[in-house]
Order: structure tokens, then C-alpha cells, then sequence
């Protein structure tokens, strides 16, 4: 390897590749100002601040496009280049207004800065200044242009980093400015990467508008953003205990200063007005404010004397995808040690839970812990099963970047978010994807024969076999078009699929699955399952399940068993517990008399809500640990007050399975969910004594293998993935058992389908107001085609009736949507979709299959 050696300011710097020589002034200290230049775009050049002299060259170069050369001698800040410097700023400030004082970017200005270093002291041009008015049409997003120095950041990373290109340049000359293609509001992804790239106040944030400056934040905290499983590194930037932004961390491994919509503007939850503050007791039918000592009492008085009277079997708890693995494990542990009973699950159990399960049986386990960055870099993506770009966005982007770079992307079914990106796509008839997906594995078995590694899966692939006129005949795709994406997947050096939750919720899931697994085994390739919530893998890791201690070792085994009785000093029972579902149906029979509900809502998480709901109302204690009053919380015979993920400490697992530290940023009177339990059950005579988050996670590592002997030293920079450095974990794999089960043959009604908007995951966005302003209140999406036919517009009121239950809610028409589907989200209390859906489950994943639900719509008023 040769080294180059260049000379920058006199200082010799040695480089092991050819880079700009913008970078390698940078990767020596040296700062050459730049306006347009941006570490996460393309190189552009236009600005011109980053003029250097170099030797044996006639003029001025801009260091930003310049690639270094051995031998090459380079001049950063001389007369000559300051001169330059200084007109070209000068030129700059013929349009752009002197308000800095007024301005929100003061203090964290480029221009400003530069003005500050090189001038001019006084402009001598004299033209009108540009006019443009400022821009508050969106809640979330200010604009004015009379500030916009035309570096074209923002164009750039809509189009080339975010994909979204929403914006462009209009006008000419002196009256070019940004402006979205919609006309004066946005019409985008919210995600606000243009305002982290605009070096001057042209795009701003306008959640903060007018309420600091950038000098007046005290502190700032790194920590992972509470929204989706993708588990962004977030920089909370706190003044006067508030949280005043919240912004990316350039370089961070997960997301490398990208944020989408729920990320950036998504916080502001953390101090609404609506949080719970004060325990509640129900008394004479009605909550009332109580203190921590009577709640806790209460709490551990009503749980001991059901567990004397009925048993430990008559109590169950639901943990949260929502809380840390801190919180987390200490739950499960509460259950198993001190209440005795291995009656604990979380709502991962309606999807992610039995498919990770399903997948992990078949290829080993750890088989979805796969680096997001690597999607980009794949050179065949397939996604099924849902829209990457609207659950897990910044996944999403990884995707569509795979695409920029020439990648094959192949979706099965309707993916809004890619569909500019050129996919190869195919579009069956509904539930007919069982048929699509044989025919894949058939044909691509067919052009590539088994791989010969894997026995068991290989025996179930060569029981595969349909023709292509079959596939066609059941599902609509052509034999044209299923040969063009067989050829593409068997043509695949770096294959990768995604897999959303859609799939998994369908009748036959298992056996789709198994498909999808066949064909990910044929292709070489790795799988994604797409995470909803911020810790559903931890929650998981942690144990936080029916069958498996941390770590995932099954409760059933007096080995593993006994490994945690050691560490917790008492004995636990054999027998696995209720899941989720057979929580409820236990509750609806009365054998099951008290549920120990921890951030979770229940009553809207669970498909059937309406039967959640009665079977619930029949039980003797329900406790309900939240940082909001849910219809879950409503319900309860005690309500205790959490703090939210912005006020502790602990650690989340993402969808790669990194573990990454949540750092308290704010501080609020209350008890972390981990401390709420540990007084419990302290008060139930069993003790748990842990003086910081530290401490429990200490103790898992100590239980779980997976995690052993891991420190929080060890995760701080959030670099620690799977598998760690614990032991191996089981790899003994079971029959793979599959449930053929179809749907009943459509009928040419309407179904319902389960929306997963951008804007909103779960119901805690609901509580940030510009994520409300944007999203406002749960619809009916309807295609164009449906709507014209029932006779619709956008704005009508209408009924959405199943089986199981109805909703009044407002239309909002999609011009290319399905005409088979209405779309209702499961975001907004009172108004989910799971009210709406009956909970018939697959019987290998245990996850409830949604895709066959007929509904009605009748028009309400217009």
C-alpha cells in the first residue's frame, strides 16, 4: 500500500487512500470553512468558501472536490484566500437579511460565523434584498427563505440521503429559493433531515421557536430514541430540566445523524400535561390520589392474599416493549420469584414473538440479528409483509439506498414508501400470497438445487411444487413476470428480506414463513423482521415470556431453572405460563382473578379489544403501571406513576440485537418502573434490593448467558452486538411444524387492513403535539375507486363495522390505494383497529391472524 504524503499549512499528513483535500485538512485538525459541504452528502462545490491555494496549480481550488496527490503542498488561509473569502460572503449577504438577533439559528450559525471570522465589515453592493414570507404553514417545519444561502443542502439529502424529494429549487438568479413541490406546505416524511443539514435559519425546527438559543442549553444527552425497534441514537438537548430539541449524532452506527418524523419531533410527550403524577386507588368505583406507600401497600396486600386464596397460577403480569431491559427483567423475576407464577408475556406475542421464534428454529437462533447498515449494501432486497419506511423509517432509507446504488429492490404487495425507487414488484390478488410464494420456492430450487446444509428445511422445500400457470391462475402474476423475479433472486450475491408484520398475521403465517425461510435459504441470504416497538427485543431477551428465563432459556429445564434460583434464592416453577391470549381467556373464565399490567395498554394492543376489555372488567385486581391514564389504566383498581424513558437510566436491544444505553436526560419526581416493582415486592416479604439501574443489569448477566458479563463499560459506546460475549446459545432445533390454514376465498368485499402510519407508533405519539398536528385522529383510508363507488369524499363520516365491533371515523381517500381494503390504524384510544378484529391464532407462531376481516361502511354524515 503506498502512502500519500501531503503538505497542508506546512504540516505534513500521511494518508493511507486518496481522499479530498477537505478531508484530509480535517483528519488533521485543519478547519477549512465550508457552507454547501456536508459530511452525510454528496460532494458539490458550489458554495466556494473552501477555496485553498495549491502549489503548481493557476487558481484557486475548492477543497471539497479537490482529491489529494502525493507531494501535493496546500495553502488554507492566506491573504489572497481570505480576500476571496470575504467577497464571496459579501455577495452572499445581498440577499440574506441581517436579523440575526431575531434569527433562531444565531449562535449555531455557519454564515454567522464566517461573517464573524473574514467579514465584510460593510457591503458595497446595494441591490433589494429578496422577498419571501415566511413560512408557518406546518406545525413542525419554518421556513424562510430570505435566509436561504442556496447551498442546496436540503435538496440534497431529500433527494439523495432521504428520498423523499419533496423540495427543489425554484425561481432564478437572485430570487432562487427552496420550496416544497406541494406549493406552500410540505407534502413529505416530516423527517426534518433538511433542517439538521441547513447551516443558516433558512429551515428550522419550529417545536422551539423563539424559546432559547443554542447557548442556553446547559446539557445535552446521548440516548436511543423510544419510538420503533431500529433503535436510533438521539441527543436530547435539555434547558432548564425541559427538553428543548431533540437531534441526531453524526457518526453514530445505527442511524449516522438520520431521524425520522417519531424521532426528531416526537419528545414532547415526555412533558405533557396529561402524564400521571400521582398513584391512584380505586374507591367507591372512582380513582382517587393516593400516596406511594398506601398504593404499594394495597398493591402487595391484593396480590399476597390472591395468591393464599387462588394460587399463584391465578396471577398474571404484561411487560412492555416500551420499558428498559432493566425494567423488563425485573418484572419477569417479580413474577416468577416473588408472585410465583410463570404468567408473563407482552404484545410482542402478536407477532414478532412467534416469527422470530419460527425463524430462529429453523436457521439458529440469533438468525434475525442482522446489521441494519447492511441492507444497503446488499445487492438484492426483498420486502414483504408491510412498509419498511413507515415502521422502522431509518431501515426503511437503508433500502431505498440499496436502490440508489443500483441494488435490486423486489416487494410482494403494495410498499407506498419504495415505490419510486423502481422496484421489481408483484402484486397477487388478494390472499392468494401462499400461491406466490410456492411458486417462488419451486422455481428457484429449480435454477439453483438445495444448498445441501440444512436437512430439515430442505425436506419440507422439496414438498413444494406448483407450476407457473398454477401461480398464475390463483394469483393474477404472470409467468412473465414471477420468471423475471425468480431470476433476479437466484441471481443474488448479497440477498436480503425483510419480512413486516403483516405476514405473520395472516392465516397460514406459519407456512408462510416457512416459504419466506426457504426462499432466504435458497437465495443465501439474511433475514429483517421489522420491530414495532422500541424494545421489543429486549423484552424478549430478557425473558419476558411464558416458556424462556432470560436469555432464553426454557423455564422447563431444571438446569436453567436452577441457574436463576441460585441468583434469586428461590424456587421456580416448571410449568410454562399463560401467554397473552390465554391471559384473557383465563380472565374471561374467571380463573385468572389478577393482572399486573407495566407500560402496556392492553385494552388496545390486544386484537379483539371489545372481549380484552370484558374479560378484564371481570377480574378481581388489576394494577396498571404507566406514565399515562390508557383505557387499560381506567380500568385498573390501582394506577402507579412511571417515569417515561427520557427520566431513567437503563439500556435498550434493537432489532440487530445492540444493546444501547437509555440515559436520563430530565429529571421528574416519581420511581423508575424497575424500583415500583422492587417496593412491591419487598412489601410481599420477597426482597430485591438494587441501588441504581446498573445493579439489575448486573444481576441479568449474571442469569442470563447470552448477556454474561457484560458492563455497561462494555456498551456505552453502543457498538456491543449480538452475539456479546456470552456463551453460545442453545442451538438444538425442533420439528418445524407449519399451519397450512387459508383464509376463506375472497368475495369481493371489503377487508379490513391494519394501517402502520409514519407518524405514529403506538399510542404514546399521540400524546406529542406535532405529531398530532401532522396526524391528527384515527381514519378509514379508502381507495379512490371505493370511496367513488360508495358515493364518499374526503371528510365523510363513516361506520366501519365487522363482527366484532365498529367505529365512526373520518375518510381520508388514497388515490392509489387497494380497492379491496378499507385501512384503520390501532394508534388512537377509543378510535384502534384492534376494536374492530377478532383474535383467531395460528397455531405454531400463536400470533393472531387479521388479513380475512370482512367489514361494512356506511356513511354516517357528509
Amino acid at each position: 500500500m503506498k502512502i500519500i504524503t501531503i503538505t497542508i499549512n506546512g504540516k505534513e499528513i500521511k494518508l493511507e487512500k486518496a481522499v479530498t483535500v477537505l478531508e484530509a485538512a480535517r483528519s488533521a485538525g485543519i478547519k477549512i470553512p465550508t457552507l454547501c459541504y456536508h459530511e452525510q452528502l454528496e460532494k458539490y462545490g458550489g458554495c466556494r468558501l473552501c477555496l485553498v491555494e495549491v502549489e503548481k496549480m493557476p487558481r484557486l481550488q475548492t477543497a471539497c472536490t479537490l482529491m489529494v496527490t502525493d507531494g501535493m503542498v496546500v495553502r488554507t488561509e492566506t491573504e489572497q484566500i481570505a480576500d476571496v473569502r470575504r467577497g464571496i460572503l459579501e455577495f452572499l449577504l445581498i440577499n440574506h437579511p441581517l436579523d440575526c438577533p431575531y434569527c433562531d439559528k444565531a449562535g449555531e450559525c455557519d454564515l454567522q460565523d464566517l461573517v464573524e471570522k473574514y467579514g465584510p465589515a460593510k457591503g458595497r453592493f446595494k441591490e433589494k434584498k429578496r422577498k419571501v414570507k415566511e413560512s408557518l404553514a406546518d406545525s413542525a417545519i419554518v421556513r424562510n427563505m430570505e435566509r436561504c444561502i442556496m447551498c442546496t443542502r436540503c435538496v440534497r439529502m431529500c433527494e439523495g440521503r432521504q428520498g423523499a424529494s419533496a423540495i427543489a429549487v425554484i425561481d432564478r438568479g437572485g430570487h432562487s429559493h427552496i420550496e416544497p413541490f406541494s406549493g406552500g406546505k410540505f407534502d413529505c416524511e416530516y423527517c426534518g433531515n433538511c433542517v439538521s443539514v441547513c447551516p443558516v435559519g433558512a429551515i428550522m425546527s419550529r417545536l422551539h421557536r423563539h424559546s432559547y438559543r443554542p447557548w442556553q442549553v446547559k446539557e445535552q444527552h446521548e440516548t436511543v430514541c423510544p419510538y420503533c425497534g431500529v433503535g436510533c441514537t438521539v441527543v436530547a438537548q435539555v434547558r432548564d430540566d425541559v427538553i428543548m430539541r431533540v437531534i441526531p449524532k453524526l457518526g453514530s452506527a445505527v442511524n449516522n445523524g438520520m431521524l425520522c418524523s417519531r424521532g426528531r419531533f416526537g419528545y414532547e410527550f415526555v412533558g405533557s400535561k396529561d402524564r400521571l403524577t400521582t398513584p391512584l386507588i380505586r374507591k367507591n368505583g372512582t380513582l382517587v390520589e393516593a400516596t406511594w406507600e398506601e398504593a404499594i401497600t394495597l398493591v402487595a396486600k391484593k396480590l399476597s392474599n390472591i395468591k393464599v386464596m387462588f394460587s399463584s397460577q391465578a396471577i398474571a403480569g404484561i411487560a412492555s416493549l416500551r420499558c428498559t431491559n432493566e425494567d423488563n427483567y425485573l418484572f419477569q423475576k417479580f413474577m416468577r420469584a416473588a408472585v410465583g407464577t410463570n404468567n408473563i408475556d407482552t404484545t410482542a406475542r402478536t407477532g414478532f414473538a412467534g416469527a422470530q421464534s419460527f425463524i430462529e428454529n429453523i436457521f439458529g437462533q440469533g438468525a434475525t440479528a442482522n446489521i441494519i447498515s447492511g441492507l444497503a449494501n446488499s445487492d438484492t432486497v426483498m420486502v414483504i409483509g408491510g412498509d419498511p419506511t413507515t415502521m422502522n423509517p431509518i431501515l426503511g432509507l437503508q433500502i431505498r439506498a440499496c436502490a440508489r446504488r443500483n441494488g435490486n429492490v423486489l416487494t410482494i404487495g403494495s410498499i407506498d414508501g419504495l415505490r419510486n425507487f423502481d422496484p421489481t414488484k408483484l402484486l397477487p390478488r388478494l390472499q392468494t400470497e401462499t400461491a406466490l410464494l410456492e411458486g417462488i420456492v419451486t422455481a428457484l430450487r429449480e435454477k439453483k438445487g438445495l444448498p445441501g446444509s440444512n436437512a430439515a428445511l430442505e425436506a419440507k422445500i422439496k414438498d413444494i411444487t406448483i407450476s407457473a400457470a398454477e401461480v398464475t391462475d390463483k394469483t393474477g402474476v404472470t409467468v412473465s413476470e414471477l420468471s423475471v423475479f425468480v431470476d433476479l433472486l437466484a441471481a443474488a450475491a448479497t440477498f436480503s428480506l425483510v419480512i413486516g408484520k403483516d405476514i405473520v398475521q395472516s392465516a397460514g403465517g406459519s407456512y408462510k414463513l416457512l416459504l419466506l425461510s426457504a426462499i432466504n435459504y435458497l437465495a443465501n441470504g439474511r433475514i429483517y423482521l421489522l420491530s414495532e416497538k422500541a424494545n421489543e427485543q429486549g423484552a424478549l431477551d430478557m425473558g419476558c415470556a411464558p416458556d424462556i428465563l432470560p436469555g432464553y432459556r426454557p423455564v422447563a429445564y431444571p438446569e436453567f431453572r436452577k441457574k436463576c434460583e441460585n441468583v434469586w434464592h428461590t424456587e421456580l416453577s416448571e410449568k410454562p405460563g399463560l401467554n397473552l391470549f390465554e391471559m384473557v381467556d383465563a380472565a374471561e373464565q374467571g380463573s385468572l382473578k389478577a393482572v399486573y399490567v407495566m407500560g402496556e395498554n392492553p385494552l388496545c394492543n390486544i386484537p379483539d379489544s371489545g372481549r380484552v376489555e370484558a374479560a378484564f372488567r371481570k377480574l378481581d385486581f388489576l394494577v396498571v403501571q404507566d406514565i399515562f391514564l390508557t383505557e387499560t389504566a381506567k380500568l385498573a383498581d390501582v394506577v402507579l406513576p412511571a417515569l417515561s424513558w427520557a427520566e431513567k437510566d437503563g439500556t435498550f436491544t434493537n432489532m440487530e440485537r445492540r444493546i444501547q444505553r437509555v440515559r436520563k436526560s430530565v429529571h421528574r419526581e416519581g420511581m423508575d418502573d424497575w424500583k415500583i416493582i422492587a417496593e412491591i415486592s419487598k412489601n410481599m416479604g420477597y426482597g430485591m434490593d438494587y441501588r441504581r439501574a446498573e445493579d439489575v443489569f448486573h444481576e441479568a448477566t449474571r442469569v442470563s448467558p447470552l448477556h454474561r458479563d457484560l458492563t455497561y463499560e462494555d456498551i456505552e459506546n453502543g457498538d456491543n452486538i449480538y452475539p456479546y460475549k456470552g456463551e453460545p446459545l442453545r442451538d438444538a432445533k425442533e420439528d418445524i411444524l407449519i399451519d397450512r390454514s387459508a383464509p376463506a376465498a375472497a368475495t369481493g368485499k371489503l377487508y379490513l387492513k391494519i394501517e402502520k402510519p409514519l407518524f405514529h407508533s403506538g399510542t404514546m405519539s399521540t400524546k406529542a403535539p406535532a405529531l398530532i398536528n401532522i396526524y391528527p385522529q384515527s381514519v378509514a383510508r379508502i381507495s379512490a375507486e371505493t370511496a367513488q363507488m360508495l358515493s364518499l369524499t374526503e371528510g365523510d363520516v363513516v361506520r366501519v363495522k365487522t363482527k366484532t365491533g365498529s367505529l365512526a371515523l373520518f375518510v381520508a381517500i388514497e388515490k392509489d390505494g387497494d380497492r379491496s381494503s378499507v385501512k384503520v390504524g390501532n394508534n388512537f384510544e377509543g378510535k384502534g383497529a384492534f376494536r374492530l378484529t377478532d383474535c383467531i391464532l395460528d397455531p405454531v407462531t400463536k400470533a393472531p391472524c387479521l388479513d380475512s376481516i370482512e367489514i361494512a361502511i356506511e356513511k354516517v354524515t357528509a
